[in-house]
């Protein structure tokens, strides 16, 4: 069979966006492969410009450097606490409140819907959230991480979005008819059939919280606390690596790791990224339809 050739002009578009697509791909891939390299090479190398691509001088002693130090440690537990948790209260709330307003029999569903929408255009502010949390007693705990941004309005609507478009009625009405009440439908039919927004709920809610920082600066004074993106901030922007406060901290050692202080910071951005590069594999299937079925309009 005789293959059909392509326009010449299709063909040069093909050119062209397969340039322009490898391109972008190399802004992306760049940065993140400079930054392992970085992290493995030796700190002069990287000073000087020697290093640009692979890593030179290899030593694992950044690495090595984040065990050993508490703060980071404790920040990265801490951070993987608050992302979970944020997850599982999360995507528990929304789920339920996005079937909520998707039944068309809730009374004031529309209202309801509203005020929802209005706080996506208005907000209290800092300061009135501020002194919120702070009356609630729950300043320097761990639901200062989690309450306040419990809720993404956002997620709520294609939430009930996803909800209209595949739980039908009918469904609901056919389990009434065999004696199922509205908590066990719930409990045994939608929430089975929610896989994809569940996914979707899960991953929004676990990445948001893994890479924020903003309420634990303003909500946390205890440095036990901190999640690993407010210690990657104070190290990063103000230098506060203090190698005395290492496991086995010898004056060698000390010495040694304040010559790696710089390495340390790229060290810090890889451990930070690879919770949620290894998480969103593992969802992605039902990341990608459950994006796309419940930002369709309802």
């Amino acid at each position: 069979m005789r293959r059909i050739k392509d326009p010449r002009s299709d063909r040069i578009l093909n050119v062209v966006l397969i340039v322009l697509l490898a391109l972008f791909t190399l802004t992306i891939v760049y940065p993140f492969v400079y930054i392992v390299s970085a992290s493995l090479s030796d700190p002069t190398a990287v000073s000087s410009g020697e290093m640009w691509l692979w890593p030179v001088g290899f030593s694992m002693d950044a690495y090595q450097a984040v065990l050993d130090y508490p703060a980071i440690t404790r920040g990265f537990l801490n951070s993987l606490l608050y992302s979970g948790s944020a997850m599982l209260v999360g995507t528990a709330v929304t789920v339920m409140g996005g079937y909520a307003l998707s039944r068309a029999d809730l009374v004031g569903r529309n209202l309801f819907t509203l005020m929802f929408v209005l706080t996506m255009m208005f907000s209290g502010g800092m300061i009135p959230t501020y002194l919120v949390v702070k009356n609630l007693g729950m300043l320097n705990t761990i639901w200062a991480m989690i309450i306040p941004t419990a809720v993404s309005v956002w997620q709520l609507i294609v939430t009930r979005t996803f909800f209209q478009t595949t739980i039908p009625h009918e469904l609901l009405e056919c389990s009434r008819i065999d004696g199922a009440s509205d908590m066990r439908f719930f409990w045994r039919i939608v929430l089975p059939l929610s896989k994809p927004i569940i996914a979707v709920n899960l991953l929004l809610y676990g990445v948001a919280t893994w890479n924020a920082y903003f309420n634990g600066l303003i909500y946390l004074t205890d440095e036990d606390l901190y999640p690993l993106q407010l210690v990657m901030r104070n190290i990063l922007l103000e230098n506060t690596f203090d190698p005395s406060k290492m496991a086995n901290a010898d004056p060698e050692r000390i010495a040694q790791m304040q010559q790696i202080a710089d390495k340390l910071k790229y060290a810090l951005i890889i451990i930070a990224s690879v919770p949620p590069l290894i998480a969103y594999p593992f969802v992605q299937k039902h990341f990608v339809k459950g994006m796309m079925i419940g930002s369709l309009k309802g």
